[in-house]
């Protein structure tokens, strides 16, 4: 056989050895993330200190509950105090080991950069913000306002960011921490009808992914969570405008039925594994998931459907059109409760009262 010559035998050695090492690298990359991930999966929030935005009602409720059973030092903000002390006794009846509640307007940069100082001189450190508090009004385009997208912004892109910017330098100190920003299936697709709600969730997603790339190497993890539909009775007290029967009919069916939504407790115990696991992302319900997909495989596909879609959505309304209502207000008379009764369940259990439920 002729033999192989001296430069290509070299050049098929260094090959080899250069593979070897790589594949070497990665198997050991694995070996590492795998221990990793085995650790984490028993990692407890025992004695952790969470700051939870929007924590006195719906999913923010629900973290708080299974927070505070791993024993963690719990911290609710929103804007209510009588919901807050009502929660703050409810932890507290849970067995929960200790629990502070304060008002708390995120979109107020003093007050948000208020709460991490408060967090950090009561215990001594923040281990973990959950970025959760929001609104969202349903209304067509031609009904919103610029003070809508206004506000939607404020929620929920600059509330977070405030937020995050005055819990980073603790995090950073203390060698550790995790940031949880709440965004919504509509951050990554488009919906009718929840225009500044979409928008201000796109940016709530771009923000939280650019800072987990930065925040990274100073130990700080930050998941991006985009849920679907969740059962958190939040239809009762949601907005509308336009047509307001029939734009609360519309997202208050969705939101119940088990096809369409997902457990609001459920989805929280997601969250809380996700945070534990340091996920970058998470996506609830395979709904949401498909939807995602699509809208990066297919936009134009899914622009048009979405675009027909919108064809059987409720018009503009009539004479009060421009009047903000709540979900509780809006229900039309012809909605059976029977249609509605898992929602208006979660709303009890999640402190989205006072409401009167419709007869069943």
């Amino acid at each position: 056989m002729p033999r192989t010559p001296i430069a290509s035998r070299s050049l098929l050695t260094g090959f080899a050895v250069g593979a070897g090492l790589v594949l070497g690298a990665a198997a050991g990359t694995a070996i590492a993330a795998t221990a990793s991930w085995r650790r984490r999966r028993h990692e407890s929030f025992r004695d952790r200190v969470v700051l939870i935005t929007g924590g006195s009602r719906g999913l923010g409720l629900e973290l708080a509950r299974l927070f505070a059973d791993e024993g963690a030092h719990i911290a609710i903000v929103s804007r209510d105090m009588a919901e807050l002390m009502t929660v703050k006794q409810e932890l507290r009846d849970r067995g929960a080991a200790d629990v502070d509640a304060f008002p708390c307007d995120v979109t107020v940069r003093e007050q948000a950069e208020s709460a991490v100082r408060r967090m950090v001189s009561r215990w001594g450190r923040l281990d973990v913000l959950v970025n959760n508090a929001g609104i969202i009004l349903s209304a067509p385009l031609e009904r919103m306002r610029l003070e809508d997208f206004e506000q939607a912004m404020a929620v929920h892109f600059w509330g977070p960011l405030y937020l995050s910017l005055a819990a980073a330098p603790h995090m950073r100190r203390q060698g550790d921490g995790r940031i949880v920003n709440i965004a919504s299936i509509g951050g990554r697709m488009a919906v009718p009808h929840l225009v500044p709600y979409c928008a201000s969730k796109f940016a709530l997603v771009g923000l939280s992914d650019g800072m987990r790339a930065e925040l990274a190497r100073q130990h700080i993890a930050v998941t991006t969570v985009c849920p679907g539909l969740m059962r958190t009775g939040s239809h009762l007290n949601a907005h509308f405008r336009g047509h307001h029967g029939l734009e609360y009919a519309m997202f208050s069916l969705l939101d119940a039925w088990p096809l369409t939504s997902i457990n609001a407790e459920r989805a929280a115990r997601k969250i809380v594994e996700a945070t534990r696991h340091r996920q970058s992302h998470l996506t609830i319900t395979p709904q949401a998931k498909l939807a995602a997909i699509l809208s990066n495989v297919a936009p134009n596909t899914v622009a048009a459907m979405v675009t027909l879609a919108t064809r059987l959505l409720p018009g503009s309304g009539g004479r009060d059109a421009l009047e903000d209502k709540d979900g509780w207000q809006s229900r039309p008379r012809w909605l059976p409760g029977i249609a509605t009764r898992l929602a208006d369940r979660a709303a009890v259990r999640n402190n989205e009262t006072p409401f009167r439920p419709h007869p069943s």
